[in-house]
Order: structure tokens, then C-alpha cells, then sequence
């Protein structure tokens, strides 16, 4: 009974680990699971990421990001082509449609920090700035988690 308690206990505190528990509102889009990785000394670019959900009835657009880490900060997508991985940026933003969580994670849609001002150090916190065409904007947190992490709830094999 008291194995069963500690890994219940275990558990618990995965889950509730503060590396993932800041989520944020605006209108009717929840923003959870903001996170980076740390950047090689030597970067100039690096990826954000964040888990946005529509509540509304309408969709709304993220149409820019600011971050005072980078003297650019884009929204883009990583797209395969034919056999190749491609990235490219979305120059209308990003559609959030009503009802619909959109993931901004590695190999996928994410933020795309370019010409990095100072690394992004682990277990530090990169503010960020999302922009809606409808709601408006949002400062937010990401965490800097290590390198080679993987998003929350996702495990290396």
C-alpha cells in the first residue's frame, strides 16, 4: 500500500511539475505549455513553442510575436516536401479556428526566434509577446527547458 502511495505521489508531482503549470487567457484563447530549449552559445536562431486553444465561436489569427531575446521573431511552419523538410514563414499569421486547439511544436508550426541577442539558458524564462487580430496581445513566459527535450507529455525512445 505505501509503494502505491509513494507512486501515486510520484505521479502527482509530474504532473503539477511548475516546468508546464503557467497557462494564460485572453478572450476565448487559453495559451498553455509555453516552452523553448537552451541554444548553443554560438545560436543566432532558436524555436518557441506553445499549445493555444479557441473557445469562441469565431476564429481569430496569431498574426505576430515580439521578444526582446531577438531582433526578429517570426511565426513559421516546418513542412515535409516530397522528401525533404522544409520551413517557411507565415506571412498572414497563423488561423486559430473556433473550437480548435492549435499545437506550436517542433516539426511543426512554432516561433522562430532569428538573430538571438544572448543564448537562451536553461531554467531561465524568455518573455514574449503574442499578437491576435482579434483578442489582441498577450505578454508570456516561455520556460527554457534543456536541448534535447521534448515537448510536455512526450518522451525520448
Amino acid at each position: 500500500m505505501f509503494i502505491r502511495f509513494l507512486s501515486l505521489m510520484a505521479a502527482a508531482a509530474l504532473f503539477a511539475s511548475p516546468a508546464w503549470a503557467q497557462d494564460y487567457k485572453l478572450g476565448s484563447l487559453e495559451i498553455s505549455q509555453p516552452w523553448t530549449r537552451a541554444t548553443a552559445p554560438t545560436a543566432k536562431a532558436g524555436g518557441g513553442y506553445v499549445t493555444i486553444t479557441n473557445k469562441g465561436t469565431t476564429p481569430d489569427r496569431l498574426v505576430a510575436v515580439r521578444s526582446a531575446v531577438s531582433d526578429k521573431v517570426g511565426i513559421h511552419q516546418m513542412k515535409m516536401d516530397g522528401n525533404v523538410m522544409r520551413m517557411r514563414g507565415l506571412d498572414k499569421g497563423l488561423e486559430i479556428p473556433p473550437g480548435a486547439t492549435v499545437e506550436l511544436k517542433p516539426g511543426g508550426y512554432h516561433i522562430m526566434f532569428m538573430e538571438l541577442k544572448t543564448p537562451l539558458a536553461k531554467d531561465t524564462k524568455v518573455p514574449v509577446t503574442l499578437v491576435f487580430e482579434k483578442a489582441g496581445s498577450i505578454d508570456i513566459e516561455l520556460l527554457v527547458q534543456a536541448m534535447g527535450a521534448q515537448p510536455p507529455g512526450q518522451h525520448k525512445q
